[in-house]
């Protein structure tokens, strides 16, 4: 039989919503009630597939992998994925200091960052992905992980899981991708076999510190460096600033004048901290709820919407 875990949130958290948000390396599914997720586990020697359900005793787990697989491992990166990583009461407590935060916080209640299944895999994105159209090399990565990856029957769809980085390196050639993107996704597949691509020593570093050591990987600039480290590691408290949609949707949010300096930006963030990467992932994933909804103004709060799971 499979094995199968459980995940009590600590403070709200939304399946649904996580389900809803689409970035990178999944399609967005709304009104689906399963997340299906597929990837290497970290250590990046094999595969596994999970099916999530929430109900209100926590989110629950079923693993699908070769026999051996640690169903504990499978957990806590699943955790850190869906950043059940963190208790979110301060988070709460951020949207009680900056009401413009809480406005958001209800209207896309139990939302946490969906994070990148690991800094591999967000670096093996950024290759890929680099000046292409998103959604095409969406279906590239897809072919290329049913190809030379792991493929699971994940409730009723089947599931592809990118390529270890072993699988990677014996690649010479892949339709869709050009010979020096080949080239890069194994200098990243290199860049893992050495653990330069570890979660977890990532988040012993500071964020900066972990930024320039990814740069060293061919391939990766500053705008990526900055996507594996926010968005592939769990780092709760780094604030974007070069990420100009951010900008935008915080001076419609706040009623600023356009451009929004890096101090402005800053001096707004200080509200949300130990939390300002979740309130920029909210603030790109839910202002159109409040901008565009029956609460239009800054701070006004909308409809009251409870979340799923609040302990």
């Amino acid at each position: 039989m499979p094995e199968t875990f459980t995940i009590v949130p600590r403070g709200p958290f939304s399946l649904a919503e996580a389900i809803a948000f689409g970035f990178g390396q999944r399609d967005a599914a709304a009104g689906d009630d399963v997340m299906r997720l597929a990837f290497c586990l970290d250590g990046y020697r094999q595969q596994a597939g999970v099916v999530l359900r929430q109900d209100e005793a926590g989110v629950h787990g079923t693993v699908h992998g070769p026999g051996g697989t640690d169903p504990d491992m499978v957990r806590q990166q699943v955790a850190r994925v869906l950043s059940l990583d963190h208790d979110a009461a301060g988070f709460l407590r951020a949207g009680e200091r900056d009401p413009v935060l809480g406005a958001l916080q209800e209207a896309a209640p139990g939302l946490r960052p969906p994070l990148f299944y690991s800094p591999y895999e967000a670096a093996a994105w950024a290759v890929l992905s680099m000046r292409r159209p998103p959604r095409q090399m969406m279906a590239v990565r897809d072919r290329l992980s049913r190809a030379h990856g792991a493929v699971f029957d994940l409730a009723g769809q089947q599931l592809a899981a990118l390529p270890s980085p072993a699988q990677l390196l014996r690649i010479e050639a892949f339709p869709g991708i050009p010979a020096d993107r080949i080239e890069r996704l194994q200098g990243v597949a290199r860049a893992a076999q050495e653990g330069r691509l570890d979660a977890a020593r990532l988040l012993r570093l500071h964020p900066e510190e972990a930024m320039a050591g990814l740069r060293e990987i061919p391939g990766i600039g500053p705008f990526y460096s900055a996507l594996i480290v926010i968005r592939g590691t769990g780092f709760t408290d780094v604030l974007p600033l070069g990420e100009q949609k951010l900008r935008a949707l915080v001076a419609q949010l706040y009623n600023l004048p356009v451009p929004v300096s890096d101090g402005t930006l800053s001096g707004l963030a200080e509200a949300w901290k130990p939390f300002r990467t979740w309130a920029a992932v909210l603030i790109r994933a839910a202002a159109k709820r409040v901008l565009g909804g029956v609460s239009a103004q800054p701070g006004s709060r909308p409809a009251d919407r409870r979340p799923v799971s609040q302990p």
